[in-house]
């Protein structure tokens, strides 16, 4: 009786921020700053790189794409990593590759030290992607748990502004600094974290679950029915197989694979990497002042993301991701346009301006929902098959953003015009994709998610 009386006057969980909550999810997605610094560099580097290292076209498509390449290596291992280290343990080892990436870079005398540095870097991205968006959605409140993993798409953000922003007045070395100093303190910051209490039951740590779970709630917070669902989760899922790679593949859960990979992919193939890449030649081809246009792409870029982060729990999922899509291909017809009329000699005074808006719709359209692919794979995959099938799902698109980022320049070269055509193709394709396929995951738990994409 005292006991149910008690219970009765304990807060319910479902909105209550407490502090470690705060601390560790902003902890967590501010490894997000750093990647974004590594997306940005190497349009901002890359005047000062190619000058001081005499570093050709093709041996600056290797460097850029290099990010994107060793992000493959990262999401191979990244699953089973955080399964077996643990969430935060993980976290640490990715630090450790971004500052060997970084330390590399700010040393390097020739070519082979940037790639090195910007393999190493990558790796840790790879890692990045999946570990992140899983650990948040673990310990955060089913209501609130799409602002708070959508949250990392504005440090990204901050982190690409930054870099363009700097890399107009200070050099390529420095500007590899700043990405360094940001690891090291990310790494501090990773004292202070709550280990995920789903990865603790899952290894058979009851005891430090409840604990871990009552710290993130609240001290007062009712945890019974979450821990319960949690409890009920593991223990179906130690009621099945042990995963095998190939269980991913089974026909029940060809749905929830084909969502969380189409998805990226089909916003990968939109282009958007390869713009960040290398706005500052875009801008160069198209006529307009670099500065300008690299300076007014920052500024657009952490505002959206922020809206993004806003609506994404209020609007839902799917319709910010069908919005961004139908923006990005917007963005790249309008860029694709401009430069059909340069070729035809027709309005030529009005390309840089054209082009200029429309990369900076891309951009924005992608800053708003880049991070959705990321939740929802952290919600629609099955916890026993999530380490191996999220190393999947972000191998794929990541192998796309490297054929991207690579190619990008020589497609450049070939038709500017038809590069831009080509990218709002797939962005549309993707708008088809969502509406036909993607569910929508708002204000529902994992166990509710996971059951329902079945087939």
């Amino acid at each position: 009786m005292e006991e149910g009386l008690i219970k009765k006057n304990i807060t319910k969980n479902d909105t209550k921020i407490t502090p470690l909550l705060l601390v560790s999810t902003f902890v967590a997605v501010s490894a997000s700053f750093t990647f974004g610094c590594a997306i940005g560099y190497s349009s901002a580097a890359q005047a000062g790189i190619t000058e001081d290292l005499g570093l050709s076209t093709a041996q600056y498509s290797i460097f850029g794409s290099m990010l994107t390449f060793g992000s493959m290596f990262g999401a191979i291992a990244s699953g089973k990593l955080a399964d077996l280290a643990g969430r935060k343990r993980a976290m640490f080892l990715m630090d450790i590759f971004f500052i060997i990436g970084w330390s590399a870079i700010i040393f390097a005398q020739g070519a082979w030290y940037l790639h090195l540095g910007r393999l190493s870097l990558g790796f840790a991205a790879g890692i990045m992607a999946y570990l992140t968006s899983v650990y948040v959605a673990e310990i955060t409140p089913k209501n609130i748990r799409g602002g708070f993993s959508a949250a990392q798409q504005i440090l990204i953000g901050i982190g690409v502004s930054l870099t363009y922003f700097l890399g107009n007045v200070i050099a390529w070395q420095s500007l590899a600094v700043i990405g360094a100093i940001s690891c090291l303190l990310h790494m501090f910051g990773l004292f202070f974290i709550q280990e995920s209490p789903r990865w603790l039951v899952k290894i058979g740590e009851e005891k430090q679950f409840e604990d871990a779970l009552q710290r993130l709630r609240g001290v007062n917070a009712d945890i019974t029915e979450e821990a319960t669902e949690i409890r009920d989760s593991i223990k179906t899922l130690h009621q099945l197989s042990t995963s095998r790679f190939m269980e991913m593949f089974e026909k029940k859960y060809a749905l929830s694979l084909i969502v969380v990979i189409g998805t990226p992919l089909l916003i990968t193939l939109g282009g958007s990497m390869g713009i960040v890449f290398y706005a500052s030649s875009i801008f160069k081809l198209a006529g307009s002042p670099i500065t300008f246009g690299t300076t007014a792409t920052a500024l657009i870029q952490t505002p959206v993301a922020a809206l993004g982060v806003l609506v994404l729990d209020r609007l839902g999922r799917r319709p910010v991701l069908l919005a961004s899509l139908i923006g990005a291909s917007l963005g790249s017809f309008l860029v694709g346009s401009a430069f059909v009329l340069q070729d035809f000699n027709q309005w030529k005074e009005l390309t840089p301006a054209l082009v200029l808006i429309g990369v900076m719709v891309n951009l924005s359209s992608y800053a708003m929902s880049a991070s959705i692919p990321g939740v929802l794979m952290s919600e629609i995959l099955p916890l026993h098959i999530k380490g191996s099938a999220g190393s999947l799902t972000i191998f794929t698109y990541t192998f796309a953003s490297w054929i991207i980022s690579y190619v990008f320049n020589f497609l450049l070269e070939w038709s500017p015009s038809g590069t831009f055509f080509i990218f709002a193709s797939f962005s549309g394709l993707g708008v088809l994709f969502v509406a036909k396929l993607v569910p929508e995951t708002k204000g529902r738990t994992l166990e509710e998610i996971e059951a329902s994409m079945l087939i």
